[in-house]
């Protein structure tokens, strides 16, 4: 082998260095998060605050104070992982979200409270519901918010299908099957007018506005529930087809997101 080649291979061996190297630290720039302090939003340290506030059950200038250094603290220290959200706050339909939830978890209360005294015999289930939303955040206030009910607990929750395995008390006292499915459903809708952006409410089927009488986009846009139903007509199975090929963009974008971080650190 000529000195040329030797060169010509060494060259071509640092070029393919030079490559990797740039390829790796444009995947690590593209997968990080960028820094900034503080780590949380501004909701998330009022929300931490106000529960420091709760648990020493002293609403004093001081324990405000101490509030937002242990938020800023714990954010800091063990900030939480990345969530994909592109939801908007709306103070109206916030005030609605937390003043039927706190009327719920009272009006359950009694509910509960002269059940047991009566001494009937509960009539426990575990009833399966598919939620209209395909968001992780969403699923998880859902959840929460259903556990802090009285006579109600979720025991499981399937991210990937949207769908929540809710343990009742007592069926008869919830209303039945459909009040089941229908209590969380409408907390659902409340929880998303309240929080969710305009294409989240489109692809959960209903019309984008901050109240409930707005209602749902017609059938073939407003599956009943996360998972949508077959149709008849042409233009119908287009609809859903669109909705699947979202879906999966969607959740591609995310793996890929992933792959992508993982393959940086591997590399460096």
């Amino acid at each position: 082998m000529t000195a040329s080649g030797t060169e010509a291979r060494g060259a071509g061996k640092s070029a393919a260095g030079v490559v990797n190297t740039k390829s790796a630290r444009a995947i690590r720039r593209a997968s990080r998060r960028p820094g900034r302090f503080p780590h949380a939003s501004v909701g998330m340290l009022a929300w931490l605050m106000l529960v420091w506030v709760l648990l020493w059950a002293d609403p004093s200038t001081g324990t405000f104070l101490s509030g937002i250094i242990v938020a800023l603290f714990v954010t800091t220290v063990a900030p939480f992982p990345y969530v994909p959200f592109d939801g908007r706050s709306r103070p109206i339909a916030v005030i609605h979200l937390m003043t039927h939830f706190l009327f719920d978890i009272v009006h359950s209360s009694f509910q509960m409270a002269r059940f047991i005294l009566s001494g009937r015999q509960p009539q426990a289930a575990i009833i399966r519901v598919h939620l209209r939303s395909h968001s992780d955040v969403y699923l998880a206030m859902i959840s929460g918010m259903t556990a802090l009910v009285p006579g109600s607990v979720v025991v499981e929750a399937h991210r990937v299908t949207g769908t929540l395995y809710v343990h009742v008390f007592d069926t008869h006292l919830a209303g039945g099957i459909e009040g089941i499915h229908r209590t969380v459903l409408e907390l659902e809708e409340r929880v998303l007018r309240a929080f969710a952006s305009h294409d989240e409410l489109v692809d959960a089927g209903y019309v984008p506005s901050s109240s409930r009488r707005a209602g749902r986009l017609p059938v073939p846009y407003a599956p009943a529930t996360g998972a949508p139903r077959e149709f008849g007509t042409a233009q119908s199975a287009a609809v859903v087809q669109a909705q699947h090929a979202k879906r999966d963009e969607r959740q591609a974008r995310t793996r890929r997101i992933a792959g992508n971080a993982l393959q940086a650190e591997v590399e460096q």
